[in-house]
């Protein structure tokens, strides 16, 4: 049975993360997101980043910060820009940044299908729109298509609610969101929990990511955020 690595600090758990890395972050906004990992790959110092998340980053916290620090090369997510994205805008705008928009629910897929070991798959989503240039188009059963590949990381940055201590996870309500898929579709998933309980104190109707998928948990205390008004 695999077991996780239960390591002592988030400095820890992103030991060893290189330049260059395709990073899948977890989080929707501010919910589920990995601060205390992001923070610590920030004092890491790796580099050259390929983020992919559902946004581009919230206020001056989190993976905000990260583009801040200048770790970033190049973001993959679905909504690039709202009121509160003015790190990623300001890096865009500068042509400091690389971006590849991606459907919400493509980017789910995506990621899923890698996990799975898909090799592609075709989509209708985006289909007459600019996100469809350069991208092979079939006609199946009347409808069009487009095909997509998967996207894989090098590591994984989630967070959960509680962790037992072989490495299956329970999420918490909506913090839950791209975290399942993401586990399964990096080389290297590092968790962040509240609580981590004994092997056979978690339901396993309840499990959502087994342990299979996890490599390495640390725990902290959990943290509460707010983002403050567009500037």
């Amino acid at each position: 049975m695999s077991r996780a690595e239960i390591v002592e600090s988030a400095d820890a758990a992103v030991a060893g993360i290189e330049d260059g890395s395709t990073v899948l972050v977890g989080g929707f906004g501010l919910a589920g997101m990995p601060f205390d990992l992001i923070d610590a790959l920030i004092r890491q110092g790796a580099k050259d980043l390929t983020i992919v998340s559902n946004n581009a980053g919230n206020g001056d916290v989190g993976l905000a910060a990260l583009l801040a620090a200048d770790r970033v090369r190049k973001v993959l997510c679905s909504f690039p820009r709202q009121a509160d994205s003015w790190v990623f805008d300001d890096l865009y705008r500068a042509g400091k940044i690389e971006l590849e928009v991606v459907p919400q629910g493509n980017l789910a897929e995506r990621m899923r299908a890698a996990g799975a070991g898909i090799g592609a798959f075709y989509c209708p989503t985006a289909v007459g729109t600019p996100l469809a240039e350069g991208k092979e188009v079939r006609e199946i059963d009347g409808r069009t298509y487009l095909l997509e590949y998967p996207i894989k990381g090098d590591y994984a940055l989630i967070g959960a609610h509680v962790a037992d201590t072989l490495g299956n996870l329970v999420y918490r309500k909506t913090a839950r969101n791209f975290g399942p898929v993401m586990a399964t579709a990096a080389t290297t998933t590092i968790v962040q929990v509240e609580q981590v309980v004994d092997a056979g104190k978690l339901d396993p109707e309840a499990v959502v990511t087994p342990s299979i998928y996890v490599d390495r948990i640390v725990q902290v205390t959990a943290r509460h955020y707010t983002v403050q008004g567009a500037r």
